[in-house]
């Protein structure tokens, strides 16, 4: 279907250097004499010096300095941010990581092979074959050292499918795995330290993220009982047994934090990344802001930048990615504003991807954005545009869904906002957000504009600014596929991707559910992210390229301060963590070989 398949931007070809291009490449010249004349007065402590410096202590960062500090290089991880983890921390920490120890000892019939055709049909020719080789070898071998060398462990997310099942090589019951429970205490006043969660999990439970889609059920499924009751029993037993529980992305930043501290690595927080220090062409250190002062960290083996994407850079954004955008629909860390980015670039590094990002439909709530997963593929919904038409499979993969939504935004059928649109009876069924079935949504999100209540599908029309005729069609028009339970525009429901966070209940279709009890709600939908994918280009070893293809000295990049691996597409759940983690290990591993 040609809404979920892997979007793949076109080559730009020019007859020469853009305006753009030849300005940005004039700041970068003069950004360049700037810091050599800077670093011309000796900074501060300008004898301190490790084997390896790590900027960003999110998951790519961590993994790297466990890695270099296990192959017995002194490392330091600096971190802009009063708190360790990044977005990793933040997030729900699934890990994609074909053929790891984990899944198979779980049965999972996975092999190389598989796994090769998979993600080569997944991302196509936008990423060189040898960086995914590098990945697939690499990412296995990963994840036994993590568990060999710190606290955390992993379970299999089973059943949570490959993105496109239908693919060669794709797994309909899933690759994915996420961090185990782990006891906070291990980390001590650290603990304090640990960036929080984007959504914090309720007080008293524990839960993992392959729990959510049966939460999002508890009210009309037995086995959401069930889960919650096991959430429930986990999260009691860690409290007699005096434990700090953290599962997700918490769960993985403190793994990976007490595994350097065990190493004896150091993490120096509230110190920001101010350029890189280049010499005879390569790179030999970081200047830094540590305690007020500007400092210079020499790296006698080379430096590995893990900081992040520039999801929070309001003039990145608006200098590589489509409009509209910004930074209020990310839910990537508030730290991460292209800081190492644009220091790579000042010492010749070439980007990819930079128009690209983690895309998720996303609600611009009052207080952050909400990246919405279950809520667009449960039935009883749609998404429309503008002219109050749908335009997409609403289960399809998310960033599928944005992707869409940018490609057909125009002034004559605008796809920016869109809008979800569901009735009373989704409301008394399903978790939303955080809000419990029948209790009434926040008056903060009416008042804000995220979302509107009527009691027509005329009148909610009338409220969103889309023609009411078209709405109430097209209603009827999704009505009519949910009584068959066959989607023939955009086929939502055939794949098993689609029907992960659906309700196995509603038949014949679990997908599809009629839009009829009143009031009817709408929700505006914008193009959200869990962080950009753009930034340094690299190679099979995570060594920075520059535009000739040459290899940058002592300079490496893993993470989303480099081109996605994946490309303009996402294999699975864990498609930006897996990948980091396996970038910043075999960053770490060629250092030490070198």
């Amino acid at each position: 279907m040609a809404d979920s398949t892997p979007a793949t931007a076109p080559a730009t070809t020019t007859d020469g250097p853009s305006r753009r291009t030849l300005l940005r490449g004039a700041a970068i010249a003069g950004g360049v004499l700037m810091t050599e004349a800077a670093l011309g007065r000796a900074p501060a402590y300008a004898d301190v010096e490790y084997d390896v410096v790590i900027v960003g202590s999110g998951a790519a960062g961590m993994t790297a300095a466990l890695t270099a500090a296990k192959r017995g290089l002194q490392t330091v991880v600096i971190e802009k941010a009063p708190t360790f983890g990044g977005s990793a921390a933040r997030s729900g920490a699934g890990i994609w990581i074909p053929n790891n120890e984990v899944i198979l000892a779980a049965g999972v019939p996975d092999t190389p092979a598989k796994a090769a055709s998979y993600l080569a049909r997944v991302v196509g020719d936008t990423v060189p074959v040898a960086r995914q080789q590098a990945f697939l070898a690499n990412g296995p071998a990963m994840i036994s050292f993590v568990m060999r060398n710190s606290p955390l462990r992993f379970r299999w997310m089973e059943g949570y499918s490959d993105y496109y099942p239908d693919f060669p090589g794709g797994m309909p019951n899933g690759r994915s795995i996420e961090p185990d429970q782990l006891d906070g205490n291990i980390l001590g006043a650290e603990l304090a330290r640990l960036n929080p969660s984007y959504i914090p999990t309720p007080a008293g439970l524990v839960v993992f993220s392959a729990d959510y889609k049966w939460l999002t059920l508890s009210a009309v499924n037995p086995k959401g009982l069930e889960v919650s009751a096991a959430c429930l029993a986990r999260g009691t037993a860690a409290a007699l047994r005096g434990e700090k529980p953290l599962t997700m992305g918490q769960s993985l930043a403190a793994g990976l934090r007490a595994g350097l501290l065990a190493a004896g690595v150091p993490v120096w927080l509230n110190t920001p990344l101010l350029d890189l220090r280049v010499e005879g062409g390569r790179v030999t250190g970081v200047v830094v802001t540590r305690n007020g002062v500007e400092t210079l960290i020499k790296a006698r083996r080379g430096v590995i930048v893990g900081s992040g994407g520039f999801e929070h850079s309001a003039a990145m954004r608006a200098e590589f990615q489509r409009q509209p955008i910004g930074t209020g629909w990310t839910v990537g860390a508030k730290e991460n504003t292209g800081d190492g980015i644009e220091a790579g670039e000042r010492a010749g590094a070439a980007l990819d991807l930079m128009d690209d990002a983690w895309w998720g439909p996303a609600i611009p709530l009052p207080d952050q954005p909400y990246f919405c997963l279950a809520e667009r593929t449960l039935p009883g919904c749609i998404l429309v545009n503008g002219n109050g038409v749908r335009f997409v499979n609403e289960g399809a993969p998310y960033s599928d869904v944005v992707h869409v939504m940018y490609d057909r935004n125009t002034a004559a059928s605008p796809h920016i906002p869109a809008w979800l649109i569901v009735d009373q009876n989704y409301r008394n069924r399903y978790l939303f957000k955080d809000v419990a079935p029948l209790l009434p949504l926040p008056d903060s999100w009416f008042t804000s504009g995220a979302a509107f209540k009527a009691a027509t599908v005329e009148q909610l029309a009338q409220k969103i600014g889309v023609p009411a005729a078209a709405l109430r069609a097209t209603v009827t028009r999704f009505n009519g596929f949910a009584l068959t339970g066959k989607d023939t525009d955009f086929h939502r429901g055939d794949s098993v991707y689609d029907r992960y966070y659906a309700d196995p209940f509603v038949q014949p279709n679990p997908c599809l559910a009629p839009l009829w009890l009143p009031p009817f709600y709408a929700f505006k939908i914008v193009p959200g992210d869990l962080g950009t994918k753009g930034g340094m280009r690299t190679d099979a070893r995570a060594r920075v390229l520059r535009v000739d293809g040459s290899v940058i000295p002592g300079l490496y990049a893993a993470g989303n301060a480099s081109g996605a691996v994946m490309g303009h597409s996402y294999a699975g759940a864990g498609s930006t963590i897996g990948p980091a983690m396996t970038f910043g290990y075999l960053a770490a591993n060629d250092i030490a070989d070198s």
